[in-house]
């Protein structure tokens, strides 16, 4: 191999026993520290997220230098799906404002949330969760699962986010599509019992309800399309599992100043029992 490669036995010997270089002992210790919160976030976190997890660990790095090593280590994000609307237009949509107007932030929690449904396949069928969240947090403070789209599915999140979430009667809002269950007169009712007041995007227009969208979609996303669900409870159970253990818990959200939504819920408790 030397001769071909006109390189003196000396020259070879003295390479293969060089120390490595410090750049890159530095390089292959990141690549084990990305590797590893990459591997924690169950390869969802793209470089930003795994950058934002080394400066929490207190490890300083540019976030490029973590996207090159990610790219040779062909270290890749879960991607998204085309998405399938599946959203029912109701007959009446007439008389409920739009109290959001896409402002999907709020300075306290509890005063504005958003919810939606969305379905998730399993080889039993299809269940569907209802979700609602808050717009301070970003928490999923209430959801519910089963088989069926009737109205007392996003009835039972409301209950639950009324439950976790300290809301403020005759100011809370709660924000929706146009779906036929949130315009039902059941829900409608269970709102007026809570003094939640109700809003409503344009019909057809879904950046009028894009957090909530964005939430589905990193549900899908990070995790339900990356599993085959046998049962309808399975799914169930997993679903429950991510939202409070990885995107309540852990997940760093960018909108958040990467924290995760239980610690800005954390943080603002912390301030008010300090005041």
């Amino acid at each position: 191999m030397c001769r071909c490669l006109q390189v003196s036995h000396s020259g070879y010997y003295d390479w293969r026993n060089r120390p490595i270089s410090a750049t890159e002992q530095r390089r292959q210790e990141l690549t084990v520290k990305i590797r590893f919160y990459f591997e924690e976030s169950d390869g969802t976190y793209g470089y930003r997220r795994v950058a934002a997890e080394l400066s929490r660990a207190g490890e300083s790095v540019h976030p490029d230098t973590v996207r090159a090593i990610m790219r040779a280590e062909g270290l890749v994000a879960a991607q998204p799906r085309l998405k399938v609307r599946t959203t029912i237009p109701a007959d009446d949509v007439d008389g409920r404002p739009d109290l959001v107007e896409r402002d999907f932030t709020a300075e306290k929690p509890g005063y504005k949330w958003v919810g939606d449904i969305t379905y998730i396949h399993t080889l039993e069928g299809f269940c569907y969760l209802a979700t609602v969240l808050d717009c301070c947090t970003k928490k999923a403070v209430g959801y519910a699962i089963d088989d069926h789209m009737r109205t007392e599915l996003m009835s039972g999140a409301i209950d639950m986010a009324v439950r976790n979430c300290d809301h403020v009667r005759g100011e809370t809002i709660f924000h929706s599509d146009h779906g036929s269950q949130y315009m039902s007169k059941e829900f409608t009712e269970l709102l007026d019992s809570y003094d939640i007041r109700p809003s409503v995007g344009r019909t057809g227009v879904c950046w009028d309800n894009a957090w909530a969208e964005s939430f589905n979609a990193t549900l899908k996303n990070e995790r339900v399309h990356r599993v085959i669900y046998r049962t309808k409870e399975e799914a169930a159970r997993d679903v429950v599992r991510w939202i409070e253990l990885r995107y309540n818990q852990k997940r760093l959200h960018s909108a958040l100043g990467y924290r995760t939504p239980n610690e800005v819920e954390a943080e603002y408790r912390e301030s008010r029992q300090v005041a």
